[in-house]
C-alpha cells in the first residue's frame, strides 16, 4: 500500500495535506458565501464562536461530499480515523496555525525554528533538539500561512510581504512568532512557546528559578509599588517573570499594558478584571495611521491607570516610561534585554540617547535614578551535560540607591553556588518592604 493511500485510510496517523488544502478551500468558499449572504440580507455578522461552530458544520458537509465523490469514482473513502484527522487539520488551517498546530499543542515543545518550509528544528524542555517534518508544502505556502495569521491575530491586521518583510505576532495559544522574508534566501520563523502563560512566584520557586526568600522579597516589592525592570538575554524567562510579578498586583487595581505585539494577556486573566492591553500599530502602505509605543505609553497615562506595564523596552518609549515612573505612576513593570543587572543602566541610557529627546548620558542616569527602584536579572544555565535542559534562574537583584553622574546601585541579591540569587546586602528601602510583609534574612557568608 502506498504511503499516500495509508494516510488516506488513517493507518499511520498521517494526513494527506493536498487533500486538506483542497477541502479547506471548499470550506473557506462556503464560509465566505455565507458572510456575503448575511451582509446582503442585513443580518448581524456571526460572532467568532458562532463562525467557528458554523465552519465545523461546513467541514462535515465537505467531507461527506468528498466521500460521495470517492465512492462514485470507485475509490475507497477515508477511514473514520483518517476523516477525523483531516477534519482537525482543516479546522487548524482555518482558525489555527495549520501544520504547526501539533507542535503548539505539545506541552514539551519549547521553541520552533523554521528555516524554510522543510527545515524545521524543534527544541524540547528536556534539552533535545530534533529536525521535524515540513510544516508547509512550499515556502510560498509558509508565507501565506504567516500572512493569514497576520490578518487574523492581534488587534489590527499586519502586513507581511516584500514591502514589510518583518513580523512579530502573538499566536492564539500565547506563543510568540517572529518572521522575516526577503532578507534571507528562504522565509524564516521562530516560535517561542508560552509554556507558563499564567505563572506565579510560587510556580517559579517550584521550578528552581528563585528561592522562597527571593519570592517573598519580590512579592513585597510589588505590593510596595516599587518600579521594577526585568532584565536578561533572549529566552531567559523575562516575560514569564513579568507575568508572575503582575499576578501579585491586587485585583482591584486598573492595569494598562503596552506592547509591540500582544503577548502578556493580563487582560484575559481572571485575577485582573480591570485591565486594558495596548498594541503598537504599524503605519499602512502610505506610511500613515501608525501608533508608536511612546505614544501608547503617553496615552496610557491619561486612562486612569493604577500601574502601567510595558512588555518590552526596545526604543524611544523608554524616556516616556521613565518620566511616567518618576511622576507618580509607581509600581510599574517592564522588561529589557541586557547581559547583567549592572548593564541595564547603560542600555537604558543608550535608548534614551537614540530617542527624540536625545538625552545625554548624565541626564539619562538622573532620570533612571528617579524612576527605577529594582533591576531583576535572569540568567540561562545550560544543564544539558547533566541530562537536564535549559535552566532559568534569577541571578541578581540590584537596588537603585542614588546618582552621582552615574546611577548608584547595590546588588542586594547575588548568585550563590547554585547560580540562584540569595540575599547579599542590606536594603535601603527595607522599611517599605517590611511594611509590605517582607522580613529580610540574616545575611549569610554570601552577604557583605
Amino acid at each position: 500500500m502506498s504511503a499516500t493511500l495509508a494516510e488516506r485510510h488513517g493507518l499511520e496517523g498521517g494526513v494527506d495535506h493536498d487533500l486538506v488544502r483542497r477541502l479547506r478551500g471548499a470550506v473557506a468558499d462556503r464560509l465566505s458565501a455565507q458572510r456575503r449572504r448575511d451582509d446582503a440580507e442585513g443580518r448581524r455578522p456571526m460572532s467568532a464562536g458562532d463562525e467557528r461552530q458554523f465552519a465545523r458544520s461546513l467541514v462535515v458537509q465537505v467531507l461527506e461530499d468528498h466521500a460521495r465523490a470517492e465512492l462514485e469514482a470507485g475509490l475507497a473513502p477515508l477511514s473514520a480515523a483518517g476523516e477525523e484527522a483531516v477534519a482537525a487539520a482543516i479546522v487548524a488551517a482555518l482558525f489555527g496555525v495549520g501544520r504547526l498546530q501539533p507542535l503548539l499543542e505539545d506541552p514539551d515543545v519549547e521553541n520552533v525554528d523554521i528555516n524554510g518550509c522543510d527545515r524545521v528544528f524543534v527544541s524540547y524542555a528536556d534539552g533535545r533538539e530534533e529536525l521535524h517534518g515540513a510544516v508547509a508544502e512550499s515556502d510560498e505556502d509558509l508565507v501565506e500561512l504567516v500572512q493569514v495569521l497576520a490578518s487574523n491575530v492581534g488587534l489590527t491586521s499586519r502586513p507581511f510581504d516584500a514591502a514589510n518583510p518583518q513580523l512579530d505576532l502573538r499566536l492564539p495559544d500565547g506563543s510568540r512568532l517572529s518572521a522575516v522574508m526577503g532578507v534571507c534566501q528562504r522565509p524564516a520563523l521562530s516560535i517561542r512557546r508560552a509554556r507558563l502563560s499564567s505563572a506565579t512566584l510560587a510556580d517559579l520557586v517550584r521550578s528552581g528559578t528563585l528561592t522562597e526568600d527571593l519570592a517573598g522579597f519580590l512579592r513585597a516589592a510589588v505590593r510596595a509599588r516599587k518600579n521594577i525592570m526585568i532584565a536578561g538575554s533572549t529566552n531567559s524567562g523575562k516575560t514569564t517573570m513579568l507575568r508572575a510579578l503582575a499576578a501579585e498586583i491586587p485585583a482591584h487595581e486598573r492595569l494598562i499594558t503596552v506592547e509591540r505585539a500582544l503577548e502578556l494577556g493580563l487582560d484575559a486573566q481572571p485575577g485582573h478584571p480591570n485591565a486594558v492591553a495596548f498594541e503598537e500599530r504599524l503605519p499602512n502602505s502610505e506610511g500613515v495611521g501608525g501608533v508608536t509605543m511612546a505614544e501608547l505609553v503617553r496615552r496610557s497615562l491619561r486612562m486612569n491607570p493604577s500601574r502601567v506595564i510595558v512588555g518590552e523596552v526596545l526604543g524611544d518609549e523608554i524616556v516616556t516610561m521613565l518620566n511616567a515612573m518618576s511622576q507618580g505612576n509607581d509600581g510599574s513593570l517592564s522588561t529589557i534585554h541586557a547581559n547583567s543587572s549592572a548593564e541595564v543602566f547603560n542600555r537604558i541610557a543608550t535608548y534614551a540617547l537614540q530617542a527624540e529627546e536625545h538625552l545625554p548620558v548624565e541626564a539619562s542616569h538622573m532620570l533612571i535614578a528617579g524612576a527605577v527602584d529594582f533591576v531583576v536579572f535572569l540568567d540561562k544555565q545550560n544543564t544539558y551535560h547533566s541530562g537536564g535542559g535549559l535552566r532559568r534562574v534569577v541571578a541578581s537583584v540590584r537596588e537603585v540607591t542614588g546618582v552621582d553622574g552615574r546611577v548608584l546601585s547595590s546588588e542586594v541579591f547575588l548568585a550563590g553556588p547554585d547560580g540562584v540569587a540569595r540575599a547579599h546586602a542590606p536594603l535601603q528601602c527595607a522599611d517599605d518592604l517590611e511594611a509590605a510583609g517582607y522580613v529580610a534574612p540574616v545575611l549569610d557568608r554570601w552577604g557583605s
